[in-house]
């Protein structure tokens, strides 16, 4: 590879976003030198909160499944909303 050129010092943000908007960063750094295990673990999605009307019956069960798998059913709930979503948009739903 050949050398790589300095970073400029930006004075603030707006200046760095134009600078990255002109140039090529793989003159500027080397990528496989990167780490891709980075994690952000206090970094959480933004969510809304919504009331659903769903039958005493199908929260029964979904408490059920949720206690075999030692997770919330709120968050299991979501788990197989998402992947229905994600199917349905797929074009794969059965």
């Amino acid at each position: 590879m050949s050398k790589l050129k300095r970073i400029p010092k930006f004075k603030n943000e707006d200046e760095e976003a134009d600078f990255w908007s002109k140039h090529d960063s793989t003159e500027y750094v080397d990528y496989s030198k990167a780490k891709s295990s980075i994690t952000f673990a206090n970094l959480k999605p933004s969510t809304k909160t919504i009331s659903i009307r769903l039958p005493e019956s199908l929260i029964k069960h979904l408490k059920l499944l949720a206690n075999k798998r030692d997770i919330p059913y709120q968050s299991l709930l979501k788990m197989f909303l998402a992947e229905k979503v994600e199917e349905e948009l797929r074009g794969t739903a059965k």
